[in-house]
Parts: structure tokens; C-alpha cells; sequence
């Protein structure tokens, strides 16, 4: 470790790698400008320290700020560390973690430090796809800082940590009494920037699990873990946990592990990480029956995620449409099409499990077999088509509901008549939008089956530059 491991920011280092395995690079960096008597000033390591470790014996390279160094603030050879880290991770196929504790941009320095700044945002940039690339943030994240954060894969948050572009009470109408719309709270519960928030070590912890279920590199291939788990265990009771969805994908993953992304935004879409015989699996399921803006763009970021590092992508479909409010009205058709691109883009293996009812075009965008799937299941009770079966018949023969004296009658006969012809998971298989019909407690089972059928998969799209969705 480096003679700077008595700061916080070489102590973050030390409480997030495996014992002994950091090392330091660029240790003697020091900042370059002189005006405004910075010469006077010392600036050791630039304030940011860098270098590589391990997590559980992975190769990982780090970054992390010094608050006692000008407030951790970014000059021009801080920010061309930070650069230097990424060519060298973008090399070697290994993850970026940064560590942020930042005042900002370093006024002494100016257009260096802007200049030195923006190429972070293209290595970012460059590595994106190549290279898992995850953000931790312990004290301050602002400005341009925040959107260097969501430049990653993953950010975190320790709880009393701030993340903003414009601070609370630079926002007409609002201070930060009213609402600190930097806190984690906020930024995990209504925007979707933050995965996770805690204390500093539950931080460290997660990002721990998270790197042990990623790979190194868009090349490395799905990230394996011995299999500890039963291959042909029984999940008696799932059909009981459609409505408690982390508990359902607990059952189905080897020994309950399930790693949840963005756990407190758009909870009627759940998205995460599961093993299913020791491969790590992306999961995107329904947890309301209706889709919103933004439980498809949490989904689609998450599944062009998986697709851009090759890890397969399971969803688990019952939803009957889309929410309907004013708000909803204004972004739910361009979120929704996001959603349908991740999926139909994604050329990993695709498998989707109808739990519930799967109604209409929301049904459609949840990797439905039209979209793309390569397996679909479906359990018994599952409904699948335009609509429930009630209200189907009230627009399909309304005319002779108006004139029969037993209405209710009428509405039973047909609307049982357009369930078994149009809503059964039978009517879907007979027509080959089901591939099998499965009891829920086989789950696990066929799931981990068809994975293994799924693992030589080989496809390409028309070749492009890229896509404009």
C-alpha cells in the first residue's frame, strides 16, 4: 500500500480489495500549474490515489480521491491519472472502480483541468461495453462529477454522500430543507442513478458480490461460480411468490443469491443477477401488473448491459398493459420502445417465463417470442393475448349483449369461450408462442436446461453502425 493508506481514500482502497494486493501507480504525481500559488501547495499524489488489486483474486483497477488534497478536487494531472488508469484497464480487460470524494473541478487550474477533466469522459466512454465499469461515491459527486458517475455501469452510494449536477438550493422553488434532491434517498428512489445505498462497508460489500458475478471483459465469457446447489431442486411454492418477486428468483438461483440493481427505483420492474448452475444470469421481471416509463428504461439499460458483456438474459413476464396517468402519457411509448430495442437487440441467450397474464403490447415488449426470445415458458394458469377475456368479449359482441335480456349471462359464455380459444397458455403453444408448458415448481429446472442447450449460441444482425433507438 502506498505511504498515503492513512487517508480515507487509501483506507477505502485497503476496506474494498483482497489483504495486500493493492498497488500504486503514479504515487510520486504531483500537480503541475504554478499560478495562484500553487507551487506553495502540496499536493500529494495530485490528490487522487491509483493503482491495481483484487477482488476475490479478479484483476481490478481503482481510483480513489483524497478530500484532504485541495477538497479531492480535479486538476489536470489528478484527472490524467484517472485516464492512464483506464487505458491501462482497457488493456488488460479488468473493471474501473472509482472511489469518489470530490469538490469539483480545481479552479486554479482552469481550462488544464477542464481539458484533463473531458478526457475522463471519453476513456469512460471508450471503455463502455469493454470493461464493467462501477462508481462508488463517499462524500461529494457534483456537477460535472455526477455525470461522470453515470457514465459507469453501476454506482453506489454510501448514505450520507452527495450526488447532484445542481445543488438543492441552486433549483427554483426548492432548498435543501425542503428537499435534498443530492441525498441517496433521493437518488436511489427517484432518479435512476444510484444501485445501492449504505454505510461505507455495506458499500464495499456489494460492490465485492457485484464484481464476483460480472466478467473482466466483454471477452472473458459468462462468470462462473461452483455450483453448490441442487441442479434438479424443486421450487415448491413459487406460484405462491408472483406477487413477491425477489423471493421468486431467490428460489429459482442457486442457494437464494440474487444481486438487485437499482432495488429502490421503478419497483414495478425488478432487474438484478442470479446463478443458475453457478452461471450468472440477468433477470428483468414484472413486479406490477402494469408497465410504467420508467420500470422499461431501468429494464433496458439493465439488459443492454447484459448483452453488451454476453450474459444471458431470462425475464419473467405478467403484466396486462400500461399504466395510465398524464405523466405516464408523456415518455411511457420512448421508454417502451427502449425496452423493445434491448430486447430485440440483444443477441445473448434469451429465455422468458409467462407467470401471470401477459395482455396486449406490454406483453409484447417483455421479450415475447415475436421479439426474439429463443425459449419461451409458461405456466399452466398463465393468460396470454390482447386482453382479459371479460372485456374482450364485451367488445367483440357488444351488439348482442345490448339486445339479450341476460346480459351477464351472455358476457360469462363468451368471455369463457375467448379463454380457452384466444387466453390459454395452450391456445399459445398449439400456435408456437410457448415452446413448454411448465408446472412453476420445474422452474429452476428447465431453466438451467435450457441454458446449457443455449451456451454455444451464435448470432449476428445486419451489420451497421449502430442503432439510433
Amino acid at each position: 500500500m502506498s505511504t498515503t493508506s492513512n487517508v480515507s481514500a487509501g483506507k477505502r482502497i485497503e476496506a474494498l480489495l483482497d489483504d495486500n494486493s493493492f498497488v500504486e501507480i503514479g504515487s510520486l504525481v504531483k500537480a503541475r500549474t504554478t499560478d495562484f500559488n500553487m507551487a506553495q501547495k502540496e499536493t500529494p499524489a495530485d490528490g487522487v490515489i491509483t493503482g491495481y488489486g483484487r477482488i476475490n483474486d479478479t484483476l481490478v483497477y481503482v481510483y480513489s480521491q483524497d478530500s484532504t488534497v485541495l477538497g479531492g478536487s480535479v486538476g489536470e494531472m489528478h484527472a490524467k491519472k484517472i485516464a492512464k488508469i483506464y487505458d491501462m484497464a482497457m488493456k488488460m480487460g479488468a473493471p474501473v472502480i472509482g472511489l469518489v470524494d470530490c469538490a469539483g473541478l480545481r479552479l486554479e487550474e482552469a481550462t488544464d483541468a477542464l481539458n484533463a477533466f473531458s478526457e475522463i469522459y471519453l476513456k469512460k466512454t471508450l471503455a463502455s461495453g469493454v470493461v464493467p465499469q462501477i462508481t462508488a461515491i463517499f462524500g461529494r459527486c457534483g456537477g460535472g462529477l455526477a455525470v461522470l458517475s453515470q457514465l459507469s455501469d453501476f454506482t453506489f452510494m454510501e448514505k450520507n454522500a452527495k450526488l447532484f449536477v445542481n445543488s438543492p438550493n441552486a433549483i427554483d422553488g426548492n432548498y435543501e430543507g425542503k428537499c435534498d434532491t443530492a441525498s441517496a434517498k433521493f437518488q436511489s428512489e427517484e432518479t435512476a442513478n444510484v444501485d445501492f445505498s449504505g454505510d461505507e462497508d455495506e458499500v464495499f460489500e456489494k460492490i465485492r458480490e457485484l464484481v464476483d458475478l460480472l466478467p473482466g471483459n466483454y471477452q472473458e465469457g459468462i462468470p462462473y461460480a461452483e455450483c453448490q446447489d441442487d441442479l434438479n431442486r424443486l421450487c415448491e411454492g413459487i406460484d405462491e411468490s408472483i406477487d413477491d418477486i425477489q423471493t421468486l428468483l431467490q428460489m429459482i438461483s442457486d442457494n437464494g443469491q440474487f444481486f438487485e440493481t437499482k432495488k429502490d427505483y421503478a419497483t414495478d420492474m425488478v432487474t438484478g443477477f442470479i446463478r443458475l448452475n453457478g452461471d450468472t444470469v440477468g433477470v428483468a421481471a414484472n413486479n406490477s401488473d402494469l408497465l410504467t416509463s420508467n420500470g422499461s428504461e431501468k429494464a433496458a439499460g439493465f439488459v443492454n448491459f447484459c448483452d453488451a458483456f454476453g450474459i444471458p438474459v431470462v425475464s419473467f413476464t405478467n403484466v396486462t398493459g400500461y399504466e395510465t396517468t398524464m405523466d405516464e402519457e408523456k415518455m411511457v411509448a420512448k421508454a417502451s420502445a427502449k425496452l423493445t430495442y434491448a430486447f430485440a437487440n440483444a443477441t445473448v441467450p434469451k429465455i422468458n417465463v409467462v407467470i401471470g397474464n401477459a395482455f396486449g403490447s406490454a406483453y409484447a415488449v417483455m421479450n415475447s417470442k415475436g421479439l426474439g426470445a429463443d425459449i419461451v415458458y409458461a405456466w399452466p394458469q398463465a393468460k396470454i393475448g390482447m386482453m382479459n377475456a371479460e372485456s374482450a368479449a364485451k367488445i367483440m359482441f357488444a351488439d348482442e349483449i345490448a339486445k339479450s335480456k341476460n346480459q351477464n349471462e351472455i358476457i360469462a359464455k363468451k368471455a369463457a369461450e375467448y379463454d380457452e380459444l384466444q387466453l390459454s397458455t395452450q391456445s399459445a403453444a398449439n400456435r408456437g408462442y410457448v415452446d413448454s408448458i411448465i408446472e412453476p415448481e420445474d422452474t429452476r429446472i428447465y431453466l438451467i436446461g435450457a441454458l446449457e442447450m443455449l451456451i454455444s449460441k451464435r448470432e449476428e444482425h445486419i451489420s451497421k453502425k449502430h442503432g439510433t433507438v
